[in-house]
């Protein structure tokens, strides 16, 4: 499949580091949906803990924006990638690796979003190719920056472009932030969360801006190696980081100051996340299996502002 595509030319796309700046506009009906999307009130409509991200008796501009929301920010960025000068891929060999953010300023429930992206990092694995994509997003009215995402992408197939023994690699000096190293301790979970997601959780979170057939068409699953659609890794996330503010934050999503999470396995819509947690002062180390294949999907680290010690 991937025999006639140029390799990589990392010159090329090294010295073409920044993408177009664009713009993401959203409402209080966009921030309902994804929350809905990644199950809030699934389990109980009334949920006190979480009937404030899609409903709030004094008018929908005063729900609140779950964190997670912020890393639909940067997608409309992602299809700018085909035009980047000597990057050469396959889209439908494209994974999402890791996914990392930082939350500056609680994200207000309407809003017009100004991103600006570069390229913050290119690695040769031999086999495949990693990209690491940089994104800060401001608010365009105030210029108030709100967040920072990176995406680390796995392109399969698009290695082997070094021209010397060693291994090509690139990582931007200005960006990619010190992140400590997730490792899952051996010790009983602090909290243990179990979700169960709905046969039709992938349809209602490509609502949020994300339509990849590969969630919603059984013919392209099934081209790509799946028995039908998958779930989005981000909406995996989405319920991973939802479990953790509701099981170690009291509630509270303007706890959350930074999240990283690294995809390790497809899930299928209608299996059951169960997201185990471990809490130091500051940091909740997260890992999220599926149930019914006793599989570990995701794992990953939720950096807190403060956690009170009622909490």
């Amino acid at each position: 499949m991937t025999s006639s595509i140029p390799r990589i030319e990392p010159e090329l796309v090294i010295a073409h580091t920044l993408l177009p700046e664009s713009t993401f506009t959203y409402t209080e009906r966009d921030v309902a949906v994804y929350a809905l999307g990644v199950g809030a009130c699934g389990a109980n409509a009334v949920d006190e803990k979480e009937l404030k991200y899609v409903y709030h008796q004094d008018g929908q501009s005063c729900i609140q924006a779950l964190p997670t929301f912020a890393v639909l920010f940067p997608y409309r960025l992602m299809l700018t990638l085909f035009e980047v000068p000597g990057l050469h891929f396959e889209p439908s060999l494209l994974l999402h690796g890791q996914q990392y953010f930082e939350i500056y300023k609680p994200l207000p429930t309407n809003c017009c979003i100004q991103n600006r992206a570069h390229i913050s990092g290119l690695h040769d694995k031999g086999k495949a190719a990693i990209l690491e994509i940089e994104t800060i997003s401001c608010n365009k009215e105030t210029g108030e920056v709100l967040c920072r995402n990176r995406n680390t992408l796995y392109l399969r197939g698009a290695g082997g472009f070094s021209k010397t023994s060693d291994l090509y690699s690139y990582s931007s000096p200005s960006s990619n932030p010190k992140v400590a190293p997730v490792t899952i301790p051996k010790d009983i979970p602090f909290a243990i969360h179990e979700d169960c997601t709905q046969q039709s959780q992938a349809l209602l979170y490509r609502l949020s801006g994300d339509y990849n057939p590969l969630h919603s068409d059984p013919m392209i699953a099934n081209l790509a190696g799946f028995s039908r659609p998958i779930l989005h890794g981000l909406c995996t996330l989405g319920f991973a980081v939802r479990a953790v503010i509701k099981c170690c934050c009291g509630g509270q999503p303007s706890l959350v100051k930074s999240v990283q999470g690294r995809f390790l396995m497809h899930v299928y819509p209608g299996e059951t996340l169960i997201t185990e947690m471990w809490r130091s002062e500051t940091r909740i180390i997260y890992q999220t299996k599926v149930k019914e294949r006793e599989k570990v999907v995701l794992s990953g680290a939720v950096l807190m502002n403060h956690v009170s010690s009622a909490l």
